[in-house]
């Protein structure tokens, strides 16, 4: 063991984790100087990113700390919000949204690598997957009043943590050490939508220790309203159109289909006269008729959220060498959504003699203006007879560890079990049985001009109509479930000394095992149920673990750090991970790091095991409106029939990665890190939806095989097309992270924190092709600037946070990119006033985006939305008061 000077200590607090949050570093750094002036040596503890305790902090990883401090200051209610406003959240990540599979999920995708690629830890344990995910975990099934702190560890650590760390972990600290007791109550308001998105939270913390023992308990829970889309004012009546409204088309000669461009579709005669459904012009032509529907007039933005838990820590120490420690959640989490009525079968075909087709002259919506003799056509209907379609998503999670900690010998052993179970019912109501639908309008049953019934006069006929309404009305299910059960035992030992120090080794193995089941309905399986995708999954695998860290102080000042991780699957193979990095101390508190690592990412459950499943994603055809001369700007969304398959054939991916970085405190009251993150994964598992084969194929980008679009050799529009997942190709990522703080101590004038971090993308690019960096929803630059003032009884803090410009359109001709259509710079400021008062108790109000900045619309998202929700917020401003009592 060896010490170091006070200021070399403080530095290492501080600023070797790397790029520490705001208000973080500096309170540590102080501390640290006054623990130094009492001992001579610091007491061994273990960081994110490490097996190993260690005598001093000058790690070589970089280390993002958000504690406690910090989350109260941030104003979020979630650890979803928390962690979503990251600058390391590159690119943004999803949340809840209606209308998805993953309603009720949010993830967080450190580098823009990919929530599957961003491992999420629970005081050093993985957090299980989502059973609705299957690939990704859920940050909501994290309790933020149980949070101590957050530890981001911004380079790849498969070498310690195995598969999915690839991106970066992400470690949440529970609490373990608090005394006393504390109410906490809070509620917030949006300012933009005018209706819905408003919050509440509240929690109960309890603790209590003694010279041997230590207990903390809590229950916290937190709500959100649902948002509908007309909500938001740039959503402006009409819109959200879409040709489901009631068209017709004719049948492609070639394929036997109906055309399905919008160009191909013309209004159906006395039968666009009612609530929704809007007489337009064809948006192409901008003079045929067109009867369209109005989504954004039911559709929800943004589903309901709640989440109820539970938690319980507790450890006792034996005696000096031994203790037992506990860790018990319960938690439940619930989310509603609404999305717009189901739609028909893009190949729905009626006969020349329905009572429904334009071509008959026995139709009640006969059009004399159409020329030709009585013949098939195809229809593009809305059910909003039907209603909506709203979804209904509960789910329940336990987790339960216990283990032992020792020391033997001198060697630290260190043993335990673990089981989590994670279930999820999904009901939804107001779907389409398609084959109910095509014979009722095919028959005349079901009228296209009168889909609400009005026809009907008597009692009998109006309870006979809703009757056939409710034949062709489904209930959806879905029941998933994830368990997860472990095994873990380490033993961590001093090998020899050298002299420079004393060499550190820690050897360990695990075991887990994942149990994964997701159940749709038979309805749903056999790809019958219209306006639903998916399918069931399920299986189950083993996965043993061994791995070794070792610590190698080479001279005064130098370490080397080495680590491995071998990980065998039941189900697929086998993946080893190496990584070495080094830390050098040239002068007392500067820090110069180096790492080097190899990593993989397992194939999941879902992916090999999924049934196909249809769906009908919103997508924008930028290969068809090339073709007809249709603007990107004005290429509209619409919803196209695909096939999802599975892959059972998937291997896992691999990944290199390095960095390169510094941190330095040259004076008391500013520190700073800078660190050059190099990630590149190969045989990446890709999720190719729709949208994505649609773009390749406009730009010429390779198509993995068994993947693919069939277009109408005549028309081009879209006749089959089928998506899923494939080990295809690599990523390449390299940038820049900064972070500047200051500390100043005014004395009786107060004291004021700052802290400046900045993420830097450098590259992005996908199979070796162009960079990808400022392309939409590829900002180059996420920013954030903090001020924390205290002075008496008052805390004010203000914030602001950056996100960089992207362009909308983008092209690349004979390797030449050129982009149009700026995407300006987005930055917001946030408030907050706390008041300390002298009942032991805090009064804060705040206020997120407090001059109510309005994100950009019209820009191309991967949701068809014109506004990117994975980046950006849509609230305005956002105002919050907080009360907590502690006892």
């Amino acid at each position: 063991m060896y010490s170091n000077n006070k200021l070399s200590k403080a530095v290492r607090l501080a600023i070797a984790f790397g790029a520490t949050s705001a208000f973080v570093g500096t309170a540590v750094a102080q501390q640290a100087a006054q623990d130094e002036e009492s001992s001579a040596r610091v007491e061994r503890i273990e960081v994110t990113g490490s097996r190993l305790k260690r005598t001093d902090l000058e790690g070589a990883l970089p280390i993002t700390v958000i504690d406690r401090e910090a989350i109260d200051m941030s104003g979020q209610m979630s650890v979803s919000d928390l962690l979503r406003n990251t600058t390391f959240n590159s690119f943004g990540s999803y949340r809840t949204t209606s209308g998805n599979t993953a309603q009720g999920t949010t993830q967080v995708s450190l580098r823009g690598l990919g929530s599957n690629r961003t491992l999420i830890l629970i005081d050093g344990r993985r957090l299980p997957k989502s059973p609705l995910l299957g690939s990704a975990q859920d940050l909501n099934q994290i309790p933020l009043a149980a949070v101590e702190r957050v530890e981001i560890l911004q380079d790849g650590a498969s070498a310690v943590y195995g598969s999915d760390a690839i991106g970066g972990v992400i470690n949440i600290i529970t609490r373990k050490d608090y005394t006393g007791a504390e109410l906490k109550l809070g509620t917030a308001r949006v300012g933009l939508p005018s209706e819905g998105g408003d919050r509440e939270e509240g929690s109960f913390l309890i603790g209590a220790a003694n010279s041997s023992s230590n207990v903390v308990a809590g229950f916290s829970w937190n709500n959100r309203d649902i948002v509908f889309e007309r909500a938001f004012p740039w959503n402006a009546p009409n819109r959200g159109l879409s040709g489901y409204g009631n068209n017709w088309s004719e049948i492609n000669a070639t394929t036997g289909r109906p055309n399905t461009a919008t160009g191909s579709q013309f209004s159906l005669a006395k039968a666009c006269d009612f609530e929704l459904y809007y007489t337009t012009v064809n948006p192409v032509n901008g003079t045929t008729p067109w009867c369209s529907y109005d989504f954004l007039k039911t559709n929800a933005n943004d589903s309901s959220t709640g989440n109820q838990s539970a938690f319980f820590r507790a450890n006792h120490n034996f005696n000096d060498d031994w203790k037992v420690y506990a860790n018990a959640t319960a938690s439940k989490s619930k989310s509603f959504g609404r999305y717009a009525a189901s739609l028909n079968d893009p190949g729905s075909i009626i006969s020349a003699t329905s009572p429904n087709n334009p071509t008959n002259p026995n139709s009640p919506l006969f059009d004399s203006t159409i020329g030709g003799n009585a013949r098939p056509v195809g229809v593009f209907h809305r059910f909003a007879a039907l209603g909506t379609r709203d979804t209904q998503v509960d789910g329940y999670n336990t987790d339960v560890m216990v283990g032992l900690e020792g020391n033997v010998n001198d060697v630290i052993v260190d043993f335990g079990a673990r089981k989590s179970k994670t279930k999820v019912y999904n009901i939804g109501n107001g779907y389409l049985l398609r084959s109910a639908a095509n014979i009722a309008m095919e028959s005349g049953a079901y009228m296209l001009n009168d889909p609400f019934g009005e026809r009907f006069t008597t009692v009998a006929e109006r309870n006979a109509y809703q009757a056939l309404l409710n034949s062709m009305n489904v209930t959806i299910s879905r029941i998933s479930q994830y368990d997860q059960e472990e095994a873990y035992a380490s033993a961590a030992f001093d090998v020899f000394e050298m002299d420079a120090g004393t060499v550190q080794l820690v050897v360990g193995g695990e075991y887990r095992k994942e149990i994964y089941d997701d159940q749709y309905d038979s309805l749903s399986e056999a790809g019958v149920v219209g306006g639903s995708a998916g399918n069931s999954a399920g299986g189950d695998r083993t996965v043993k673990s061994a791995y070794f860290e070792t610590l190698i102080p080479l001279m005064d000042k130098l370490e080397m750090n080495i680590a491995g991780r071998y990980e065998k699957y039941s189900d697929y193979g086998n993946d080893f991970a190496p990584k070495v990095s080094f830390c050098y101390e040239p002068i007392d508190g500067l820090v110069v790091r180096a790492s080097w690592g190899q990593g993989f990412r397992a194939p999941s459950l879902d992916v090999l095991t999924q049934k196909p499943a249809s769906s009908n994603p919103t997508v924008q055809d930028f290969v068809l409106c090339d073709i007809q001369g249709i603007p990107t700007a004005n290429c509209l969304a619409r919803q196209i029939r695909t096939e999802v398959v599975s892959n059972p054939a998937l291997q896992s991916e691999q990944s290199t990665q390095y960095s390169l970085g510094l941190a330095y405190q040259p004076t008391d009251w500013l520190d700073f890190a800078v660190d050059y993150y190099n990630t590149s994964i190969e045989d990446t598992i890709r999720s190719i939806g729709l949208q994505t084969l649609i773009n390749r194929q406009r730009s010429g980008d390779p198509i993995p095989a068994g993947l693919g679009i069939v277009r109408d050799p005549v028309t081009n529009e879209i006749l089959e097309s089928t998506t899923g997942f494939a080990n295809d190709g690599t990523i390449d990522t390299s940038g820049l992270d900064f972070n500047f703080r200051t500390n100043f101590d005014f004395g009786e004038y107060g004291r004021l924190r700052q802290n400046l971090q900045i993420s830097h993308v450098l590259e992005y690019a996908n199979d070796g092709g162009r960079n990808l960096v400022r392309d939409p929803s590829v900002p180059r630059q996420r920013a954030s600037l903090s001020h924390a003032y205290s002075i008496g009884d008052f805390d004010i803090s203000f914030a602001s946070n950056f996100i960089g410009k992207q362009f909308n359109n983008v092209t690349t001709v004979a390797g030449v990119t050129t982009r149009s259509g700026n995407i300006a710079s987005y930055t917001t400021h946030d408030v907050q006033f706390t008041y300390n008062t002298g009942w032991n108790a805090d009064i804060t109000v705040g206020f997120q985006n407090v001059f109510a900045k309005e994100p950009q619309i019209g820009v191309s998202s991967a949701e068809g939305r014109n506004l990117d929700y994975s980046l950006y917020d849509a609230y305005g401003r956002i105002s919050y008061v907080r009360y907590t009592q502690r006892f």
